[in-house]
């Protein structure tokens, strides 16, 4: 079955686990980010890795007040959300969380891990997909060094990235490599800023959602995502 929680008044349930449930094991993946806009490296990523590590399910959690980026400049969580869920609305083993948009306060992916452990129950196994880079420094995050034990961590990477830091948990973590895309949601913002085409960067959905919205055709205060 497909967990999908949805923004807004369409769809606004959380399916949470209760004994009743199937204690069949599920293999759930955890995308997490800004998604300022969702574009296809993502989707490429959640592909790769559901396909590489036989993932039931990929969500997509947009974050809601980021740890270590300015949230002032990003698109509202409602923009945020509604394109994310247009950009995962093709394929049947992705959805889309609210679980950080929800929650008050900074996001932290400890807390996220745990509140998705809740929702799909302790037999589920989560994979927490992140860069390559972000793996050294987990132990540095917010209650990080429990990261280990609530998911198998994923880090996707170009061709030629190595995994070689000697510090991290033993088959705690998996290297995943992914076809090189140059598409990052900085250069999204900044070609439509431009009034530039955004074709082919993010799915047609997301770019006449951005287009509808008139988004991100202010100064940008979040040019590093």
């Amino acid at each position: 079955m497909r967990h999908y929680v949805g923004w807004g008044t369409s769809v606004d349930t959380v399916v949470v686990y209760s004994p009743g449930m199937s204690t069949t094991a599920r293999r759930i993946g955890v995308l997490g980010g800004s998604f300022d806009p969702v574009h296809h490296v993502h989707l490429l990523i959640a592909r790769e890795a559901a396909r590489a590590f036989h993932l039931d399910e990929v969500v997509f959690v947009p974050v809601g007040v980021p740890a270590h980026k300015p949230a002032g400049g990003m698109a509202a969580p409602g923009d945020r959300c509604a394109m994310a869920r247009l950009a995962v609305s093709s394929d049947p083993r992705f959805s889309v969380s609210l679980v950080d948009v929800r929650r008050a306060g900074v996001t932290y992916t400890v807390d996220t891990l745990t509140d998705l452990r809740r929702q799909y129950g302790p037999r589920a196994r989560l994979f927490f997909l992140a860069g390559a880079d972000a793996l050294t420094t987990l132990p540095t995050w917010h209650r990080g060094t429990e990261l280990w034990s609530l998911a198998h961590i994923i880090g996707s990477s170009r061709v030629g990235h190595r995994l070689t830091d000697p510090g991290l948990p033993r088959g705690r973590a998996t290297l995943l490599t992914i076809p090189r895309l140059d598409v990052s949601s900085t250069m999204i913002r900044s070609r439509i800023r431009a009034r530039q085409d955004i074709a082919g960067l993010t799915p047609d959905a997301v770019v006449d959602y951005i287009h509808r919205r008139a988004l991100y055709r202010e100064p940008d205060a979040c040019a590093t995502r």
